[in-house]
């Protein structure tokens, strides 16, 4: 049984630019992330949050089905997933994205605790595991890491 990785409850307040190497010449170049949640409001405040930590906000989705043809078009290194949606849910989402050939890192985010999922997050292919009240920069660089 696989063990999905959660950010504990820490300060997440420091900044970490969220880099990789390109393998040429190694200049670095910021990660790519698609943001998927059908709340405006949480997608415009992760977008603002998540580029001043240096990531680089490619798109955004508004529920399952739209994640999955964003991922095939925009091909982000990360997917921020929101786990309620209003057709396929977060789970369903990773679990079509997974099979994807070369899927982004997806890590799942609910404004509920990640032992409200625990059975569902053991079986999943997502990566990790945030609340919406510990997302930050640092946190998910700490998860893609």
């Amino acid at each position: 049984m696989r063990r999905i990785r959660a950010v504990p409850n820490v300060d997440t307040r420091g900044s970490h630019d969220a880099v990789k190497s390109t393998g040429r010449d190694d200049q670095p170049v910021s990660m790519s992330v698609l943001i998927v949640d059908d709340h405006g409001d949480f997608r415009r405040s992760s977008r603002v949050l998540l580029e001043a930590d240096g990531f680089r906000v490619v798109g955004e989705a508004v529920d399952g089905r739209q994640a999955v043809a964003q991922v095939r078009r925009l091909r982000p290194d990360v997917v921020l997933l929101d786990v309620m949606l209003p057709d396929l849910d977060g789970f369903a989402a990773a679990e079509e994205i997974a099979a994807l050939d070369d899927p982004p890192v997806v890590v799942l985010v609910s404004s509920r605790e990640a032992s409200v999922y625990r059975a569902r997050l053991s079986a999943t292919t997502a990566r990790g595991f945030l609340a919406k009240s510990q997302l930050s920069g640092a946190a998910l660089a700490r998860l893609v890491a």
